[in-house]
């Protein structure tokens, strides 16, 4: 409790949409409000404040508890984690998908990007099985349906999925329809784009193990479609978009 008191205990950040000092990397930006699911060794977030040269923009939570990121991924998490709170980032552990939008520290907070990359519900059965496909729209859904609440008017939801037979049939197009969340754009994705990234498996004896991603895309989602989108990010461009404070 002290670590985290330590951690949070500061005074709000107010974050400019600046395009002179803008720097983004891939879809993301140093002026967005970036939340972070699911992260494993933190290495998606070390990659993106680098990037932007600050993490004061960006929170980033794991499932797992700071003590269980440690163990599982040795050989880089500790570093990454003590570089993201040098950077500014606010770093929270045990966020579950299914409760988040009511953790006391992101309840009334919205974001212009959530981002989920390649969520698992954890190897239970078999890849191709049902069930097991059951369990992974299970855990898409409940993301689907919190990050919908936490974001914006204009931001997105975005989750870096394998495209190929048997993740195609996880059909999360159809889970963030249900969750009101329109398709906007499904983008390629690779992992050599962001410097420093290394996803990890995440669970079982091999949790610590990268994987080969294959044919994966990132999905975008939005609370609208597309055009009607678009419009509003327009309108927004115009007027320009005024301070916006990222509570601890």
């Amino acid at each position: 409790m002290e670590e985290r008191e330590a951690i949070y205990d500061r005074e709000p950040e107010v974050i400019f949409a600046d395009t002179k000092h803008e720097k983004r990397i891939m879809h993301y930006s140093s002026n967005q409000k970036i939340l972070l699911v699911g992260e494993g060794n933190f290495s998606f977030a070390s990659c993106l404040a680098k990037r932007f040269g600050s993490a004061k923009n960006m929170v980033a939570t794991s499932l797992d508890s700071k003590e269980s990121v440690i163990c599982k991924y040795s050989t880089a998490a500790s570093s990454n984690l003590k570089e993201l709170e040098d950077l500014g980032c606010v770093l929270l552990h045990e966020v579950d998908v299914n409760t988040m939008r009511q953790h006391p520290l992101l309840v009334n907070q919205r974001f212009d990007r959530v981002v989920f990359n390649f969520p698992h519900a954890g190897f239970i059965f078999k890849e191709h099985e049902k069930s097991q496909i059951k369990l992974h729209q299970d855990l898409v859904r409940a993301f689907f349906a919190s990050a919908c609440e936490m974001l914006n008017e204009s931001g997105e939801v975005h989750v870096t999925h394998k495209t190929a037979y048997p993740f195609s049939k996880w059909e999360i197009v159809k889970l963030a329809k249900k969750a009101k969340l329109f398709l906007i754009e499904e983008a390629s994705f690779s992992r050599w784009d962001y410097p420093g990234y290394v996803n990890m498996r995440g669970s079982g004896i091999n949790c610590d193990q990268t994987f080969p991603v294959g044919q994966c895309s990132t999905y975008k989602f939005a609370k609208m479609p597309l055009l009607e989108h678009y419009d509003l990010l327009m309108s927004k461009l115009q007027i320009g978009y005024g301070p916006r404070k990222l509570r601890h």
